[in-house]
């Protein structure tokens, strides 16, 4: 999970020592949970670099990346990213270890480095307490969540469709549903009208005894 800022300006101090500073570019905020795997991490580097938020020449929004635009890019790990409170305390189970997610972060700036000019990303310090400063600029601010999305043979966009793809089916299912009672609903109407007929037999049979007591009651 991680939190992209497009910033004018960023930096990160520990005990008064300035770690990195990074002019316009993106400050991205990196979570790391307990059952990461390469595959995110990758799909995390893509996004970081290639995520549009800039105007291009002709003032289009939404159209250059960090990459397109050649600015920097300040990478802070932040476990917190993965809180869950408990009650008014925050619980951090969901995160992945120090003794695991050091190696696993290390792994991810590098990638991002070797994506982009190294020397333009920048980082922080695992671990350690940080001051974190930035100018956020717009503000733009973004969430990336990675289980969010498909890998295998699918694109970006794949996710977006399956939801779609799932509607449709649940649609055409109820539809066959409904029809299946529909088609059999004439088949009691059916059955219905021979006991109206015999209810109307009765009904006619009982005047008759009427008819026929009172008959012979005028005889005398």
């Amino acid at each position: 999970r991680i939190i992209i800022q497009r910033v004018t300006s960023a930096s990160v101090t520990v005990e008064g020592r300035l770690v990195s500073s990074i002019g316009p570019g993106l400050m991205v905020l990196v979570g790391i949970t307990v059952d990461d795997t390469p595959k995110d991490a990758e799909h995390m580097v893509r996004k970081i670099l290639n995520t549009r938020i800039w105007n291009d020449d002709r003032g289009r929004g939404w159209e250059k990346s960090v990459v397109q635009m050649g600015y920097e890019v300040l990478l802070v790990s932040q476990f917190t990213l993965y809180g869950m409170m408990k009650g008014n305390k925050p619980d951090f189970h969901k995160a992945m270890g120090s003794e695991h997610s050091r190696a696993f972060y290390d792994n991810f700036v590098s990638a991002v480095r070797s994506k982009y000019t190294p020397d333009r990303v920048k980082d922080g310090e695992f671990g350690a307490w940080m001051h974190v400063a930035l100018v956020n600029d717009g503000p733009i601010t973004l969430q990336l969540d990675s289980r969010k999305y498909t890998y295998e043979g699918e694109s970006d966009s794949a996710p977006s469709s399956a939801p779609k793809k799932a509607a449709t089916t649940t649609t055409t299912t109820t539809s066959t549903t409904a029809a299946t009672p529909s088609s059999t609903t004439p088949t009691p109407s059916t059955t219905a009208q021979p006991a109206e007929a015999a209810a109307t037999t009765t009904t006619t049979t009982t005047p008759q005894p009427t008819t026929t007591d009172t008959s012979p009651t005028t005889h005398p």
